[in-house]
């Protein structure tokens, strides 16, 4: 299996001398092709801060990004922008759709971007549509549609070009139950079905249910790894309850 993410010995200092703040101290990760994995912990472990370093939103103080075999921190200026146009899915708690543009005119918007021949456009957007349930809502401009059916539509804009690694910022953290439930629901089909490479930050120990693995940050390193496995959801959720349990942490949802 091919190795999409390779973060080795992050660290992202912020301020100087005794005011410095370690938002990440060492911090090495990978994932491979048509993982779903998970970063969990409190306010502060530097979860965040990790996502902005790979989604080259922030830039590291120190140590490497490989993203698809591209090494990231020295990329500057229009190369990193077209990187991030080309290889990167974004899906953030707030969906960000623009409000004057149908649903399907939000998904097709992403595909016109990366040059996406304008004849195969239509077809990939409806298909994205069937996959995430949103098929009865792509004439519908943002303020028509619930904020579950707003946050599928997110997951298409980021998922329909194809991109090497998704990268998902509390995507329920909006939602109510029922939704959050079906757009995780949605997720783990795109990851399973189109084999998308999802890292997803989240707080909750029923969303972070949903992966293969979750990692655990605390004060800015790895404090420990769960994987999967042969568990079900139910039983892994449990898994995830006790290490939050054992961090000192709360959980935001129950089963």
């Amino acid at each position: 299996m091919s190795e999409i993410l390779s973060v080795t010995d992050l660290k992202r200092v912020y301020g100087r001398g005794a005011a410095a703040t370690r938002a990440l101290d060492g911090v090495s990760l990978t994932l491979n092709a048509g993982e779903f994995v998970g970063v969990m912990g409190p306010s502060g472990s530097g979860k965040t801060t990790l996502l902005n370093c790979v989604s080259t939103i922030d830039r590291p103080t120190s140590g490497s990004i490989v993203i698809d075999g591209r090494e990231l921190t020295g990329l500057k200026g229009r190369a990193l922008a077209k990187f991030r146009r080309e290889r990167l899915g974004f899906i953030f708690q707030d969906c960000n759709l623009l409000d004057t543009l149908t649903a399907f005119e939000n998904i097709a918007l992403s595909l016109s971007i990366v040059g996406a021949p304008a004849r195969e456009i239509p077809g990939r957007v409806r298909e994205m549509a069937r996959l995430l349930g949103i098929e009865d809502c792509l004439n519908q401009y943002p303020y028509q549609m619930s904020g579950g059916q707003q946050q599928r539509c997110a997951a298409a804009r980021a998922v329909v070009t194809r991109p090497s690694l998704v990268l998902a910022d509390e995507p329920t953290g909006a939602l109510d139950s029922k939704s959050a439930r079906l757009l995780l629901e949605r997720l783990e089909e795109l990851n399973r079905e189109m084999g998308a490479t999802i890292l997803m930050v989240t707080h909750d120990a029923f969303t972070a249910s949903c992966c293969q693995r979750v990692v655990f940050l605390q004060d800015g390193r790895i404090f420990l790894e769960l994987r999967r496995g042969e568990l079900d959801r139910r039983a892994f959720f449990q898994r995830i309850i006790r290490v939050v349990s054992e961090m000192g942490g709360e959980m935001a949802d129950v089963w």
